[in-house]
């Protein structure tokens, strides 16, 4: 596939007929290591996943049972893809894993596929070197992060697909001045948006690369194809945001630190060199911020890798700019390295038969990549190990093993909802009506929606609890904090630490039923269960919560 790819996106200044080699091309083995990783993630997913659907996979399951232009954190594109995958193999995949996880789970497959695709296209065509090409797609293929994406159905493995694919065709645009890769990549930048709108620093990356090298591109109607998909990939998200008090821009302003008037952070800054540097094993990011230097506009006079200089190098320092004011997630310049990986793989090249530093650096990070992706894939592995180390728990560290099991997030939840489901039967029968299922925090109602039987509608709670910001829940109607009437009298299976706000909206509250998980070992998450009788509604005071977006 990758093979004839490359037939059709010429590598060489010109296209030579060559005899066919008699071994494997690297088009051949990029597609077969390629299909591998597709298999082996599709075999996890459907047969071999220990791992629940983490809070943020449920919570857009949440969203696709209410498609919308948009939504409160983040564009529609992630809700759509798990509402199609669950309508058309939602049946298969409870036949085969008992529940929904496996076609929620299933595009980040098909994304992880045509990320590997692009890596190898981009690479192959700008440094002309298919074997380049393979070394990417072989080493990117070992990244956790990657590895994540193939797996669990975030927002990044169709935002980084899209925007791997976006600069192909840039590059293509560029090199062959064809309208079709123009379009193609108006279309991925409008597709990347309503995945996530860091998708707009492509474009502004592109603009600021032509201003410098090519301004004479502003004459002709491409880099205008390009902006212009852009702006149509932002139309429905500013729209539903006009009609939603702009809470889409208010949220992302609260996560870059918009508004904070506590000065320079240096801490801030050592946090995400650290973040970076344990994300891609060190070596890694030795390599690209060597290559950064290596491939600088003043030294490069290859248009392309300049390109892909432009859309990594500059964007990376402006995220760890951004640090020294509001510490951000380490996924968060992952687009960054889409290019800037080509770029470090290009430079360890340079760099292979002088320096046995890089060969050992490289393979050790290569290695370490492989083990920690069984590991972080079946952490059962380590969670013995991990109890060992940190002890029992006790009073003041209930969950002491929490902090080293980076995998939390995705366990328990299934024990959580059969203990949430009891009290439901237990209310049910003494009171006769179904109880009203809540949360104190915008990452249980999906959980537990997802896992408790029936798939329940459940409400958040935290904004009147003091206990977390606003969130989509705020937004969808009815809700208890906003509509106390249409729940008024009921009785409440609430999840979650009960502020004294929330325990005064009640008539009688029993609880709380402690939940761990697991009951076998040093427990990595605990849930509070309570039981609220006769519901009479927030006090006004409490209904703004925090403020918090």
């Amino acid at each position: 596939m990758l093979a004839r790819l490359t037939r059709l996106i010429p590598i060489g200044p010109e296209t030579v007929r060559r005899p066919r080699p008699s071994h494997p091309s690297s088009g051949t083995l990029a597609t077969a290591l390629i299909v591998i990783s597709a298999a082996l993630s599709l075999a996890y997913v459907w047969v071999f996943c220990p791992l629940d659907l983490a809070p943020d996979e449920a919570h857009y399951w949440d969203w696709s049972h209410r498609l919308d232009w948009s939504y409160y954190s983040k564009g529609p594109l992630v809700a759509w893809l798990i509402r199609g995958s669950c309508e058309l193999f939602g049946r298969l995949s409870v036949a085969l894993t008992g529940d929904l996880a496996g076609a929620v789970r299933l595009p980040a497959v098909v994304f992880h596929v045509a990320l590997l695709a692009g890596w190898y296209t981009l690479a192959a065509g700008v440094f002309r070197s298919p074997r380049l090409g393979l070394t990417v797609v072989a080493c990117a293929a070992t990244l956790p992060l990657v590895r994540a994406g193939a797996v669990l159905m975030t927002i990044d493995p169709p935002f980084l697909a899209f925007w791997c694919w976006g600069l192909v065709c840039v590059w293509r645009g560029l090199e062959t001045g064809g309208r079709a890769w123009w379009a193609g990549a108006a279309a991925c930048v409008a597709l990347g948006t309503l995945a996530k709108y860091t998708m707009a620093l492509l474009p502004a990356a592109v603009v600021a690369y032509l201003l410098f090298h090519r301004r004479s591109e502003f004459r002709r109607p491409g880099i205008w194809f390009l902006l212009a998909g852009a702006a149509l990939g932002w139309l429905p998200v500013v729209i539903w945001n006009a009609q939603h008090d702009w809470v889409s821009f208010r949220h992302v302003f609260g996560q870059v630190g918009g508004g904070a008037s506590r000065g320079v952070r240096w801490d801030g800054l050592a946090g995400f060199a650290a973040g970076q540097f344990g994300m891609l094993f060190g070596c890694w990011l030795v390599a690209f911020l060597a290559a950064g230097w290596r491939y600088r506009p003043a030294r490069e006079s290859d248009p392309a890798v300049r390109l892909l200089w432009w859309a990594s190098v500059p964007l990376w320092a402006m995220f760890a700019a951004a640090s020294l004011v509001k510490p951000g997630q380490p996924n968060w310049p992952a687009p960054v390295y889409v290019a800037g990986f080509v770029l470090a793989v290009a430079w360890v090249r340079e760099q292979w038969s002088g320096s046995r530093a890089v060969r050992w650096g490289t393979y050790s990070s290569v290695v370490a990549g492989l083990i920690a992706a069984v590991v972080l894939q079946f952490p059962g592995l380590l969670r013995p190990a991990i109890a060992t180390v940190v002890g029992p728990p006790t009073e003041k560290n209930p969950l002491p093993g929490r902090r080293l099991d980076v995998t939390a997030r995705l366990s328990g939840w299934k024990e959580l909802a059969a203990e949430v489901d009891a009290v439901r039967d237990r209310v049910r029968a003494a009171t006769g009506v179904e109880p009203v299922v809540a949360g104190t925090h915008w990452t249980l109602p999906g959980t537990l929606r997802f896992y408790c039987t029936g798939h329940p509608d459940v409400y958040s709670i935290g904004l009147p609890n003091q206990s977390d910001r606003h969130s989509q829940y705020d937004l969808w109607r009815p809700n208890p904090v906003d509509d106390a009437q249409e729940f008024r009298g009921r009785t409440f299976v609430i999840v979650g630490d009960l502020g004294l706000p929330a325990v005064a909206a009640f008539e009688r509250v029993e609880g709380p039923k402690w939940v761990h998980y697991p009951t076998t070992t040093s427990p990595i998450a605990r849930w509070s269960i309570w039981v609220c009788h006769g519901f009479r509604g927030f006090e006004p005071a409490a209904r703004t919560g925090n403020g918090e977006y």
